[in-house]
């Protein structure tokens, strides 16, 4: 009850020009928070937090994180008992090309931010870039260094995109195109096994070093089955660039004959170069190189899912799919909600803000719950393992505002 006194004295704040609302008793100041997810099991790599506690969120950004915030404190609460509270997941290396519902498909799984890898070129950026436009998830671009993209090729005599040379390769192109769509565009993508680049592997990478470089953008090449070894691909690689797909299995893989992780491939992780999953549903990871690479210590810095619209009914499915076979694999839980937050976030400078819940950072929030059951799944030669757990995305937050 505000007496006269208090009354009189917010009378006296007021004309000092104090805003009376601070004044008032909170009660009478509405809510502090917009939201509050409360009761659930916080994991935040990035700021080493993994504990029960509640999460509040006011203006779009997050406010607090501590255990037992009031629901009254809020105007909305979610309820996120026997859930894990993460942020929002990040996915760097997917195919959005084909379709304008794939990113609103991939935001109800949890994925908050993700990167198109390569789908276009400089001749048809365009049509990737109305798609981010209209994304309502954060999505960002990796352009191709052929003009067309992995697009099939219009014209049917030529296999591959560098198949029958380097004429797509076009770094004047390639550079005008980043330039005029930097706001979207925050690397390049370079696909080097010999079915795309036959043995022209190595000038395709310089080509590609050539269009980043006055940009400054890191570059994502696909590797596996290359013309070329590997450490040879890895020396014209520069800190930051990251290397996709690097469980694929032999040949000029990260292992050499004995199965063992090439020595080269650890100098480059050592110098700086990135080591991506990117799951995919062709030739490109084997259970048993996982397994072997994972035993040595080598596990991948980002986990991404290399989806494309038919990925979403078989072998890849969603990011929190991808993730469950990583602790299929013995990864522990938080390295793996490591890999599509913090370890995500830094792969791209753009995305530094990105994946943690620390205090100012973008309310983008992922609630995942970690099912019990038998679930089978599978690597891209249709090897099947069966687990006992699941991540299964329960609710997703986006700028603060609960979006599923």
């Amino acid at each position: 009850m505000m007496t006269r006194r208090t009354l009189l004295r917010t009378s006296l704040r007021t004309a000092a020009g104090l805003p009376a609302l601070l004044s008032l008793p909170r009660s009478l100041r509405g809510a502090e928070f917009d939201l509050v997810i409360r009761d659930g099991h916080v994991i935040d790599p990035a700021q080493n937090i993994d504990r029960p506690a509640d999460v509040a969120i006011r203006a779009g950004r997050i406010a607090l994180i501590r255990p037992h915030i009031p629901a009254e404190s809020a105007t909305e609460s979610l309820d996120a008992r026997g859930q894990l509270v993460v942020p929002g997941l990040i996915d760097i290396h997917l195919h959005a090309r084909d379709s304008t519902l794939l990113p609103p498909e991939i935001l109800s799984t949890g994925v908050t931010s993700m990167v198109d890898g390569g789908s276009r070129g400089a001749d048809n950026l365009a049509q990737v870039v109305e798609i981010a436009r209209n994304a309502p998830n954060r999505m960002r671009i990796l352009i191709n260094i052929s003009r067309l993209g992995n697009n099939p090729n219009p014209d049917p005599a030529r296999r591959g995109e560098f198949m029958d040379g380097l004429e797509l390769a076009d770094v004047a192109k390639a550079r005008a195109a980043i330039e005029q769509n930097r706001q979207w565009v925050m690397g390049m993508k370079a696909r080097l096994s010999r079915n795309i680049a036959a043995n022209h592997d190595l000038e395709v990478l310089r080509l590609a070093v050539q269009a980043a470089t006055p940009s400054g953008i890191p570059i994502m090449i696909h590797m596996g089955d290359t013309a070329s070894p590997l450490p040879e691909i890895l020396k014209i690689l520069r800190p930051g660039d990251i290397v996709t797909h690097l469980y694929a299995p032999p040949p000029h893989g990260i292992q050499d004959d004995a199965g063992r992780i090439l020595p080269e491939v650890r100098a480059a992780r050592r110098r700086g170069i990135r080591f991506d999953f990117g799951n995919g549903r062709t030739e490109h990871w084997t259970w048993a190189v996982a397994q072997s690479a994972l035993a040595q210590g080598f596990p991948p810095d980002t986990i991404s899912t290399d989806l494309e619209v038919g990925g979403r009914s078989e072998q890849v499915f969603d990011l929190p799919t991808v993730m469950s076979k990583f602790l299929l694999l013995g990864m522990p839980l938080r390295q793996v909600v490591a890999c599509v937050t913090a370890n995500a976030a830094r792969s791209f400078g753009e995305f530094r803000d990105l994946g943690s819940l620390r205090k100012g950072a973008a309310a983008d929030v992922t609630l995942l719950e970690l099912t019990k059951g038998t679930f089978n799944f599978v690597d891209n030669y249709k090897g099947m393992r069966t687990g006992m757990q699941k991540l299964v995305t329960r609710a997703v937050v986006v700028a603060g505002k609960r979006v599923v």
